[in-house]
């Protein structure tokens, strides 16, 4: 039996290493989560509560699993900035641009099917959600920015950060458990398993990540190194958060694809940056401020297309249709 292992083990030990692999890895492990995640809906998270809630652990894990390997070694926030900026810039410019140009319909909406008053509520619901979700964007950016004022972000400043990302999730627990008693709708035990293999999927996460770093800073190339460690990396982890918008897209479900996106941005800021600064003081980097002010001004583009649309709802399924694909599309 020995004889049989040896070699599978001394292949693996060869190519477990190999970028290819694990970027293959890290791929694999998203797509898992993002199929277990949909399953979820049905099990007592919903709409713009699992954009919010839950999916931004599971995108969002690679940006925590990167401020964590970062802070073992020290002196390096400035690489946690850019990541965090990279990846927030990214999820409202481009990934929300593009499933805006490929879903050319409206989110699937429970009443769909229903009495037109049930639409128009699942409407009003929706849209309210979205800028609720957008004001805490702006609320977590702009403290970051007051407090990044002198230059440093050091432990008292990630207390607050840390602080504020916790209040927002306890929110988001307590309209989980309203809905579920409007509903009388209990959670389903088996979310425990789904749960379960989030958790092996975050560990193959971890790893992926984990090494990639290592493989970046040794590398001999002078373009892949600890200088641009900050950008590559936040660019590979928008690929959880790609695929993420673009499944939920093809499900036609912009709620889910706009509340993620922005909830990913809110584990990144305020989360990630004040975990960090909790273990070691960042130095705030010169393009600092370039970065809020690109997130500021594409939050305030999509909070101006939302509040563009007259306060009531469109009558009927079919205007409430119209109401969101208009967001979404600008082609309608």
């Amino acid at each position: 039996m020995n004889s049989v292992l040896q070699p599978l083990v001394s292949l693996w030990a060869q190519y477990a290493s190999h970028p290819a692999v694990l970027l293959t890895l890290f791929a694999l492990a998203s797509i898992l989560m993002i199929w277990r995640l949909h399953a979820m809906e049905n099990k007592g998270f919903e709409g713009t509560v699992l954009g919010t809630l839950i999916m931004p652990y599971c995108s969002g894990f690679a940006n925590l699993v990167f401020a964590f390997v970062m802070s073992r070694s020290g002196g390096k926030g400035t690489l946690v900035v850019e990541n965090a900026l990279v990846n927030n810039v990214t999820n409202l410019t481009l990934i929300l641009g593009l499933t805006a140009l490929l879903s050319t319909q409206a989110p699937a909406m429970a009443g769909k099917g229903g009495k037109a008053g049930k639409a128009s509520d699942v409407y009003r619901i929706y849209r309210l959600d979205l800028l609720f979700t957008l004001i805490a964007l702006f609320l977590f950016t702009g403290t970051l920015w007051a407090l990044a004022k002198d230059g440093v972000l050091d432990f008292y400043d990630g207390v607050v950060l840390v602080g504020l990302f916790v209040f927002w999730q306890i929110l988001h627990v307590f309209e989980v458990l309203k809905t579920n008693v409007r509903k009388n709708r209990r959670i389903h035990w088996s979310i425990v398993i789904d749960f379960a293999l989030i958790g092996v999927c975050a560990w193959c996460i971890y790893q992926s990540v984990d090494h990639l770093v290592q493989w970046v800073e040794s590398s001999p190339s002078r373009y892949i190194g600890t200088a641009q460690l900050g950008w590559l990396s936040g660019m590979l982890m928008v690929l959880p958060n790609a695929l993420l918008a673009l499944y939920f897209a093809s499900k036609h479900r912009q709620d889910i694809v706009v509340s993620s996106q922005v909830g990913d941005g809110h584990m990144c800021i305020p989360m990630c940056l004040g975990l960090f600064a909790l273990s070691d003081s960042i130095a705030v980097p010169g393009f600092f401020e370039l970065g809020v002010l690109v997130i500021a001004g594409a939050g305030t583009i999509h909070f101006f297309f939302h509040r563009r649309i007259r306060s009531s709802a469109p009558t009927g399924g079919r205007g409430a249709a119209r109401g969101l694909r208009l967001l979404h599309d600008p082609r309608s």
